[in-house]
């Protein structure tokens, strides 16, 4: 199993590139299913998560042709199994993102609850509730969501009670296809539902409202295929940004979306950092010794992202002052806090909150574990500030959303190496 040994007390100084943004690659990929003809999707980032997305498809019947720099031509024209087995989809929740694009070509889904998701979780309930509305039966049993319709899906006007990325990008892409118009309203936001709005609109969708939290999706009888280049990774381009604050130095971050990174940007100011941000590229320089404590609350966009939580937690474990971060958006999204305390981080919770005590540069290097995808960077952003070597285990869970992290680190003039044991 590979692990990262992080040296700490180096500063970040150079430029890199964004990765294509794997929260808008999943459903885009998935939406190759509603298609009659090939999709040809650019930028697409080199991540676990995208690999068991492609594999999951080639398993259905979907043929591709995948490039050296990471472009995929899609083709949907052999859909044979129309199902979404366990053993593929276990360790990646945005595998029930087929649910919606095969019940509207196909009239039949077969979907293993993702990640072992309890059913009484309201967000795999969103996705449900959206189909039946649409006029599908949906049953459950063993562990697999079973929906069937009689004929096309039928237009709906739809409330999510919960402002959910999945179930919108869901529902967004089984109302393409469906009969008559739908209004889909409490609809989340995030760039990356805009980045699978507009792929579906250059294959023929008729989506309005795109970038509001109303979408309103006159049904069509086919979509065709086109080329479509994935936005940039906002999450990836702000821990990079979160690194250099951290560390100090200068990051210049090319081909990225500062536009969709406000909330992140307000706060790292408030951190100390001068920030000058261009069409495309973010300049980054840290001027003070030791970040300033910044409080922050998660939202759903364009709020302050809970995918950036777990950075700002370890920001503010070596800030000058003390904040509170409060999580609003998931439960149970703290289980980095006890890594980082074992590093001798200052940090105290209190229901959905942490207080955490900044304690300047004064970290120290443990052999930590990470628990998921955010809580790992995390991790790494500590042991890059911190006295000694960091190892970090369990790193899959970096593999499935950060593209060479280590690679892309070393860039920049921090110590770090993969190994494998």
């Amino acid at each position: 199993m590979d692990k990262l040994v992080v040296e700490g007390g180096f500063q970040l100084n150079g430029s890199i590139t964004s990765s294509g943004a794997k929260n808008s690659a999943l459903p885009i990929l998935a939406a190759s299913i509603l298609l009659d003809d090939p999709l040809i999707i650019r930028n697409i980032p080199h991540l676990n998560d995208v690999t068991t997305m492609l594999e999951l498809l080639g398993s259905m019947g979907v043929d591709m042709t995948l490039s050296e720099d990471m472009e995929v031509e899609l083709d949907p024209s052999g859909l044979n199994d129309i199902g979404a087995r366990y053993e593929l989809v276990k360790t990646m929740r945005a595998s029930v993102l087929v649910l919606g694009p095969l019940l509207a070509k196909t009239g039949y889904a077969k979907v293993a609850l993702p990640g072992g998701c309890a059913i009484g979780s309201r967000p795999v309930n969103l996705h449900i509730d959206i189909m039946k509305k649409m006029g599908s039966e949906i049953f459950i049993k063993d562990g697999y969501i079973e929906a069937k319709s009689n004929g096309r899906l039928k237009g709906c006007e739809f409330h999510f009670d919960l402002v959910s990325v999945t179930a919108t990008e869901n529902a967004l892409m089984a109302a393409c296809l469906a009969e008559g118009t739908s209004i889909l309203k409490n609809c989340a936001r995030e760039p990356e539902v805009s980045d699978l709005a507009n792929c579906l609109n250059d294959c023929g969708a008729k989506i309005s409202g795109i970038g509001s939290d109303e979408l309103v999706i006159e049904g069509v009888k086919e979509l065709h295929g086109t080329s479509f280049s994935i936005m940039p990774d906002r999450i990836e381009t702000a821990t990079y940004l979160v690194a250099t604050t951290m560390t100090g130095g200068e990051i210049t971050i090319k081909n990225c979306q500062p536009n969709s990174l406000g909330a992140v940007i307000t706060k790292l100011e408030e951190a100390g950092a001068n920030i000058v941000c261009k069409e495309n590229e973010i300049n980054l320089k840290m001027k003070e010794e030791l970040p300033k404590s910044t409080s922050l609350s998660t939202a759903p966009f364009p709020s302050f992202p809970t995918d950036m939580q777990a950075q700002f937690i370890a920001l503010n474990s070596i800030s000058n002052g003390s904040a509170t971060v409060t999580e609003t958006v998931f439960e149970n999204r703290f289980m980095h806090v006890n890594e980082l305390i074992r590093m001798g981080g200052d940090i105290e919770l209190r229901g959905n909150t942490a207080f955490i005590k900044g304690k300047g540069k004064k970290l120290i290097a443990a052999p930590v574990m990470a628990t998921d995808l955010r809580a790992s960077a995390s991790l790494v952003l500590a042991g890059l500030v911190a006295k000694g070597e960091t190892l970090v285990d369990r790193i899959y869970h970096i593999d499935r959303g950060y593209e060479r992290i280590e690679e892309k680190l070393k860039l920049l003039g921090a110590k770090i190496e993969r190994i494998s044991t």
